[in-house]
């Protein structure tokens, strides 16, 4: 999973109240209620801050229900709700921490019901572009200044060559002005993916407009029914599919990089919660690989995102220990402090302590 919207995260101080849950609503008067009341109870045991489960109550009981079997993720402060979103599967059994360090492993596995993305349908004189975030949608037209677009028989050559460079032009023009929107909400969001629908030469033009960072996150749709503009609706199986394909090409991706370095013995991947916090304090990790970590624990110094196997290796940093912390919430908050992807893997893949991490130099190199 890309991290870089859990990075404001970082600098939020603590303690986190994290939930995951069931939000398949059956009765949606009365269930979401009575689960609340037992959730809330165990979590003022826990030692959430009043002022947190409040948040969490009106997150959990007012947000848009699920449609169909999904989960809900909460994640909150004492000041406010900094995640509120559907998973694309419900836990088995609600999952209730409380602690300096937001808890984000469920997230990963489960993966957003809703991933961020955006929806572009092109045509000659612009788009109407459709924003996916945080559960939410918006959508503006981008109508581009050039005139006209349509090309039009006219009498004489000369006539008909100097009304087809103005046409051309005005495209061009439409088309720059689509593609600089775009990059402006990629930018901003970061989207999983953005989605280019149209005919043919409209989309290829407006990629071509796009600055590779944009550009490869580009996935091309056909246009609307009879070549107007699509409207998302209407493609929406393909734009579903696209989204879960993503999800597991990227883990499957990973994954397959890390077994190839692991085998290699390159020095480009690690396994093992010494060796991963290692790599973590030189920020040199890419991704980091989560398994079935369980109850292990590291310690961490003042900076929450400063990890070490044990106080020995603390201290020999000049470190004293600030707190012992649950590893599957400090190392992926670690992670997301230098800039590293999430991925979380089932028992078929087997980690010394459920850890691992791809590296970006070589752990010989500078480690």
């Amino acid at each position: 999973m890309n991290t870089e919207e859990f990075r404001r995260l970082v600098d939020i101080p603590g303690p986190f109240v994290s939930a995951y849950l069931d939000d398949s609503r059956s009765d949606a008067a009365k269930r979401p209620n009575v689960e609340w009341r037992s959730l809330s109870s165990k979590l003022e045991h826990m030692g959430a801050d009043p002022s947190a489960l409040d948040h969490m109550e009106h997150a959990i009981l007012h947000s848009r229900p699920a449609v169909g079997r999904q989960g809900r993720a909460v994640v909150v402060t004492r000041e406010r709700v900094l995640i509120n979103e559907h998973v694309s599967r419900p836990p088995a059994a609600p999952v209730l921490r409380v602690s300096d360090y937001p808890f984000l492993v469920p997230l990963v596995e489960f993966g957003y019901a809703h991933p961020p993305y955006v929806f572009v349908a092109v045509d000659r004189s612009g788009a109407e572009i459709t924003v996916h975030s945080d559960g939410d949608l918006r959508t503006e037209v981008v109508e581009g200044e050039g005139y006209p677009v349509h090309k039009a028989a006219t009498s004489g050559f000369s006539g008909y060559v100097d009304f087809r460079s103005t046409t051309d032009e005005a495209i061009r023009v439409n088309v720059r002005a689509v593609a600089e929107r775009i990059t402006e909400i990629v930018d901003q969001m970061s989207p999983d993916v953005v989605f280019v629908s149209g005919e043919v030469r409209s989309r290829n033009d407006v990629i071509s407009e796009l600055p590779p960072r944009v550009a490869q996150k580009v996935s091309q749709l056909h246009a609307g029914s009879r070549g107007q503009r699509a409207n998302e609706t209407e493609l929406g199986e393909l734009v579903k599919g696209v989204l879960q394909r993503l999800g597991c090409v990227e883990i499957a991706e990973t994954v397959r990089k890390y077994l190839a370095e692991m085998e290699s013995k390159s020095g480009m991947a690690v396994e093992g919660i010494s060796a991963v916090c290692t790599a973590l304090r030189a920020r040199n990790v890419a991704a980091l690989i989560i398994g079935l970590v369980g109850d292990a624990t590291v310690v961490t110094g003042a900076d929450r995102a400063v990890v070490a196997p044990d106080a020995d290796t603390l201290s020999l940093m000049g470190e004293p220990v600030s707190r012992v912390a649950r590893a599957d919430e400090a190392l992926p908050f670690a992670a997301i402090a230098v800039d590293a992807a999430l991925v979380a893997v089932d028992d078929s893949l087997t980690l010394t302590d459920g850890i691992g991490a791809l590296l970006r130099f070589s752990a010989g190199d500078g480690m």
